[in-house]
């Protein structure tokens, strides 16, 4: 598997929902043990995982291409970010 540069400077969204909250949860954890552990490295993984599941976007995933968002989920941020901002989806 080759790591790909320029995938990763695009910034799409390639992390999925269920993903997220797995993301989320496990940061909290590791964030919460490094208060009393005094670690350091929990610390600093639990904020990435906390900040790439807020994102949305993992730089890791980006560059060797791997994404966790449903066919169909992709399409419809996209599909509702385009109407959102197109002059045309308003009713005259």
């Amino acid at each position: 598997m080759k790591f790909d540069y320029k995938r990763l400077v695009k910034f799409e969204l390639n992390i999925g929902d269920k993903e997220k909250k797995y993301r989320m949860w496990a940061g909290l954890a590791l964030l919460f043990v490094s208060l009393f552990t005094a670690s350091v490295w929990l610390l600093l993984i639990g904020g990435v995982l906390v900040a790439t599941s807020f994102f949305g976007w993992c730089p890791a995933y980006s560059g060797f291409g791997h994404n966790t968002l449903c066919a169909g989920a992709a399409a419809t941020e996209v599909k509702a970010e385009t109407e959102a901002g197109s002059p045309e989806s308003e009713s005259h």
